[in-house]
């Protein structure tokens, strides 16, 4: 990656203030607020829509696919037009989107308008690390970093529980009124708050051409992409989790709607301890190791829940070691973006958008595979999960030729010809 540039950041902030952070925390949390929180509703959804089951499911691949794509073009925009006016046109739509959900009569218009709630949902999710970056650098992007990914780990497990307990009250429209509400809370936040962090002379100049060569370099930048794929495949395994475990636990061990989301709260307890974890950890150690700590303990956990599955486990054993392996993307999840980000200052808003539209586009393409034989089995759902994280795995070990890689460049770079070793100040922090 660009090493040179990520060093000439500005410098960290000191104080970070616990107002800025809940905002952003909370534009974090639309996204997987949005195709999360229907879940325990796809039953209902099907009877009353006069749908299969797959075309119910489908909707979450399509939600996560416009998810994909508004980051894309939400990210780039921000750099050429600041932060603020995108986030808050796409806020608005978003809440007019929602509503609209609550007349919907037939499936294909449901799906539709999934699909424009993902693309608008995504702007709060991009851009609120677009701004972390803005504001940020150095430790203060991985601390700020870790209380965004907890609510990225967390919203997704969070989210069925509150929209099983809105089914008690009402039927799943009842849940889509819910999530105008919150777009509604956040644009009135939006308007009122939040000032716009990307100041006119770093903002990006050059209309389409311009942001086409910064994913283009992007892209090409083995660094980045490398890191940008790990985390989508580690963030893959959580959402193979999301999309199955509501025919593991429901239909596999017979749990109810509610019982089934206070599962999903005790999945949340668990990478809410990872992310603290992490965050704990960071100025003790480089972003690089806590990832690579997470990784192994990742890999350890979600191999033991393969053969706990295949040997045909009672349901407490196989929570257990779920909730394990969801704790270990509390460690990975915050740090690779950090890391990704902290080397891309001066196109912040497409690296978060690129970040985001990999996670999420991988994880509309894996998780629904599950499904393809038919209801997934505890087995295949914890295969898919453990797969997607060896693949991080071997991502990983890929990424760490490459840091030592950059790391020799530059010390060479830094050393001064007459006495031999690296001068004051040298940049070593790369592995």
């Amino acid at each position: 990656m660009d090493l040179p540039r990520a060093q000439a950041a500005t410098p960290a902030r000191a104080h970070i203030s616990v107002g800025l952070v809940l905002l952003l925390s909370a534009l974090t949390a639309i996204g997987p607020f949005t195709f999360d929180t229907y879940l325990a509703a796809f039953p209902e959804i099907a009877a009353d829509l006069g749908a299969t089951s797959s075309a119910v499911q489908l909707t979450l691949t399509a939600s996560l696919a416009g998810l994909a794509a508004g980051q894309l073009l939400i990210g780039s925009l921000s750099d050429a037009f600041g932060r603020r006016r995108p986030l808050i046109a796409a806020l608005a739509l978003y809440t007019v989107t929602s509503a609209a959900m609550l007349l919907v009569q037939t499936i294909e218009v449901f799906t539709a308008l999934r699909v424009v709630q993902g693309f608008t949902a995504a702007a709060g999710m991009v851009l609120s690390m677009a701004m972390v970056r803005d504001r940020f650098s150095g430790d203060a992007v991985s601390k700020v970093m870790a209380r965004l990914m907890l609510v990225v780990g967390v919203a997704p497990v969070l989210a069925p529980t509150i929209g099983a307990q809105l089914l008690r009250f009402g039927s799943w429209r009842l849940i889509f009124g819910f999530l105008a509400a919150v777009g509604v809370a956040l644009l009135m936040l939006a308007v009122t708050t939040l000032r716009e962090t990307l100041p006119v002379e770093r903002r990006r100049t050059g209309g389409t051409v311009s942001a086409l060569r910064s994913y283009r370099e992007l892209l090409t930048d083995r660094g980045f992409l490398g890191l940008a794929l790990l985390s989508a495949f580690y963030l893959s395994a959580m959402f193979t989790y999301v999309s199955s475990s509501t025919f593991v636990f429901q239909a596999g061990y017979g749990l109810t709607a509610q019982e089934f989301g206070w599962v999903f709260a005790g999945g949340a307890v668990s990478i809410t301890a990872g992310t603290q974890i992490a965050g704990a950890l960071v100025g003790r150690f480089r972003p690089q190791q806590i990832l690579a700590g997470g990784m192994v303990a990742g890999v350890a956990v979600s191999l033991v829940l393969v053969a706990v599955a295949a040997a045909g486990a009672p349901f407490w054993p196989l929570t257990l070691l779920m909730m394990l392996t969801l704790g270990t993307a509390g460690l990975v999840m915050p740090s690779a973006p950090a890391i990704a980000l902290e080397a891309n200052p001066h196109r912040a808003g497409s690296a978060a958008a690129l970040l985001g539209a990999l996670q999420f586009g991988l994880g509309a393409v894996i998780a629904p595979l599950t499904g393809l034989g038919g209801p997934p089995s505890a087995l295949v759902m914890a295969a898919f999960m453990s797969g997607s994280i060896l693949v991080s795995a071997l991502l990983l070990l890929a990424l760490r030729r490459t840091w030592r890689r950059d790391r020799i460049a530059v010390l060479a770079h830094e050393t001064t010809p007459a006495a031999g070793r690296p001068a004051v100040g040298a940049p070593l922090a790369t592995d």
